[in-house]
Protein backbone atom coordinates (compact mmCIF):
# COMPACT_ATOMS: atom_id res chain seq x y z
CA UNK A 1 0.00 0.00 0.00
CA UNK A 2 1.30 3.43 -0.94
CA UNK A 3 2.18 5.71 1.94
CA UNK A 4 0.14 8.93 2.00
CA UNK A 5 2.01 12.22 2.25
CA UNK A 6 1.20 14.41 5.27
CA UNK A 7 -0.80 16.72 2.97
CA UNK A 8 -2.81 13.74 1.65
CA UNK A 9 -3.36 12.43 5.19
CA UNK A 10 -4.64 15.85 6.29
CA UNK A 11 -6.96 16.15 3.28
CA UNK A 12 -8.41 12.71 4.07
CA UNK A 13 -9.44 13.92 7.56
CA UNK A 14 -11.78 16.50 6.04
CA UNK A 15 -10.84 19.15 8.62
CA UNK A 16 -10.40 22.85 7.87
CA UNK A 17 -7.48 25.02 8.91
CA UNK A 18 -8.15 28.31 10.69
CA UNK A 19 -6.19 31.37 9.57
CA UNK A 20 -2.62 31.40 10.89
CA UNK A 21 -2.57 33.78 13.87
CA UNK A 22 -0.48 36.93 13.91
CA UNK A 23 1.67 37.60 16.99
CA UNK A 24 -0.10 39.70 19.62
CA UNK A 25 3.15 40.29 21.52
CA UNK A 26 6.87 40.60 20.97
CA UNK A 27 7.72 37.19 19.50
CA UNK A 28 7.85 35.24 16.24
CA UNK A 29 5.13 32.64 15.56
CA UNK A 30 7.80 30.26 14.23
CA UNK A 31 11.55 30.09 13.73
CA UNK A 32 13.60 27.80 11.50
CA UNK A 33 17.09 26.89 12.75
CA UNK A 34 18.83 24.53 10.36
CA UNK A 35 16.57 21.51 10.05
CA UNK A 36 14.41 22.43 13.04
CA UNK A 37 11.12 24.31 13.04
CA UNK A 38 10.19 25.85 16.37
CA UNK A 39 6.54 26.90 16.73
CA UNK A 40 5.59 29.37 19.47
CA UNK A 41 2.72 28.66 21.81
CA UNK A 42 -0.54 28.64 19.87
CA UNK A 43 -4.10 28.86 21.14
CA UNK A 44 -7.31 27.38 19.73
CA UNK A 45 -8.06 29.71 16.80
CA UNK A 46 -11.34 28.93 15.03
CA UNK A 47 -12.13 29.39 11.34
CA UNK A 48 -13.65 32.85 12.02
CA UNK A 49 -10.39 33.93 13.80
CA UNK A 50 -12.07 33.87 17.24
CA UNK A 51 -10.55 31.87 20.09
CA UNK A 52 -12.15 29.04 22.01
CA UNK A 53 -12.40 30.47 25.53
CA UNK A 54 -12.91 28.83 28.91
CA UNK A 55 -11.44 26.89 31.80
CA UNK A 56 -11.77 23.10 31.76
CA UNK A 57 -13.87 21.87 34.66
CA UNK A 58 -15.72 25.17 34.96
CA UNK A 59 -16.67 26.46 31.49
CA UNK A 60 -16.25 23.22 29.52
CA UNK A 61 -15.85 19.50 30.09
CA UNK A 62 -12.81 17.36 29.36
CA UNK A 63 -14.07 16.33 25.88
CA UNK A 64 -14.51 19.98 24.88
CA UNK A 65 -10.99 20.57 26.21
CA UNK A 66 -9.64 17.74 24.05
CA UNK A 67 -11.38 19.24 21.00
CA UNK A 68 -9.82 22.61 21.89
CA UNK A 69 -6.39 20.91 21.91
CA UNK A 70 -7.14 19.46 18.46
CA UNK A 71 -8.06 22.99 17.33
CA UNK A 72 -4.69 24.22 18.62
CA UNK A 73 -3.08 21.46 16.53
CA UNK A 74 -4.98 22.72 13.48
CA UNK A 75 -3.80 26.25 14.24
CA UNK A 76 -0.18 25.03 14.39
CA UNK A 77 -0.70 23.24 11.04
CA UNK A 78 -2.01 26.50 9.59
CA UNK A 79 1.14 28.32 10.70
CA UNK A 80 3.27 25.59 9.09
CA UNK A 81 1.36 25.71 5.78
CA UNK A 82 1.29 29.53 5.72
CA UNK A 83 4.96 30.11 6.54
CA UNK A 84 6.76 26.90 5.50
CA UNK A 85 4.55 26.09 2.50
CA UNK A 86 3.50 22.47 3.02
CA UNK A 87 3.03 19.87 5.73
CA UNK A 88 5.15 17.60 3.51
CA UNK A 89 8.22 19.67 4.42
CA UNK A 90 7.97 18.40 8.01
CA UNK A 91 9.80 15.11 8.56
CA UNK A 92 8.62 14.48 12.11
CA UNK A 93 7.27 15.86 15.36
CA UNK A 94 10.06 16.08 17.93
CA UNK A 95 8.32 17.61 20.94
CA UNK A 96 5.13 19.28 22.04
CA UNK A 97 4.50 21.17 25.25
CA UNK A 98 0.80 21.29 26.10
CA UNK A 99 -0.46 23.73 28.71
CA UNK A 100 -3.97 23.26 30.07
CA UNK A 101 -6.15 25.86 31.78
CA UNK A 102 -8.17 23.72 34.17
CA UNK A 103 -9.70 24.21 37.58
CA UNK A 104 -7.25 23.45 40.40
CA UNK A 105 -8.79 20.00 40.97
CA UNK A 106 -8.33 19.01 37.29
CA UNK A 107 -5.66 16.33 36.82
CA UNK A 108 -6.14 14.84 33.34
CA UNK A 109 -3.93 17.21 31.36
CA UNK A 110 -2.42 14.44 29.16
CA UNK A 111 -5.90 13.34 28.03
CA UNK A 112 -6.67 16.88 26.88
CA UNK A 113 -3.38 17.27 24.99
CA UNK A 114 -4.07 13.95 23.22
CA UNK A 115 -6.42 16.02 21.03
CA UNK A 116 -3.34 17.55 19.39
CA UNK A 117 -1.09 14.48 19.63
CA UNK A 118 -3.67 12.24 17.94
CA UNK A 119 -4.07 14.76 15.10
CA UNK A 120 -0.32 14.88 14.47
CA UNK A 121 -0.14 11.06 14.54
CA UNK A 122 -2.91 10.93 11.90
CA UNK A 123 -0.94 13.30 9.66
CA UNK A 124 2.66 12.09 10.02
CA UNK A 125 1.94 8.52 11.14
CA UNK A 126 2.77 6.94 14.49
CA UNK A 127 6.51 6.73 13.77
CA UNK A 128 6.98 10.41 12.84
CA UNK A 129 3.86 12.04 14.26
CA UNK A 130 4.43 11.17 17.91
CA UNK A 131 7.32 12.88 19.65
CA UNK A 132 8.25 13.52 23.24
CA UNK A 133 5.71 15.55 25.18
CA UNK A 134 4.84 17.39 28.34
CA UNK A 135 1.24 18.09 29.36
CA UNK A 136 0.91 20.42 32.32
CA UNK A 137 -1.70 22.49 34.11
CA UNK A 138 -1.46 26.26 34.39
CA UNK A 139 -3.07 28.69 36.80
CA UNK A 140 -4.33 30.71 33.84
CA UNK A 141 -3.63 31.07 30.12
CA UNK A 142 -3.81 34.20 27.92
CA UNK A 143 -7.36 35.43 27.25
CA UNK A 144 -8.65 32.46 29.32
CA UNK A 145 -8.02 29.98 26.46
CA UNK A 146 -8.34 26.33 27.58
CA UNK A 147 -5.16 25.08 25.89
CA UNK A 148 -1.86 26.47 24.59
CA UNK A 149 0.66 24.28 22.77
CA UNK A 150 4.17 24.91 21.49
CA UNK A 151 5.97 22.46 19.24
CA UNK A 152 9.30 21.48 17.73
CA UNK A 153 9.48 19.73 14.34
CA UNK A 154 12.30 18.35 12.21
CA UNK A 155 12.23 19.45 8.56
CA UNK A 156 13.31 17.38 5.54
Amino acid sequence: MEQLTPEQSFAKLGLSLPPAPLPLGVYKPFLIDGKYLYVSGHGPVQDDKSLIIGRIGRDMDIEAGKLAARQVGLTILSTIKTHVGSLDKVKRVIKILGMVNGVSEFERHPYVINGCSELFAQIWGEENGIGVRSAVGMGTLPDNIPVEIEALFELH
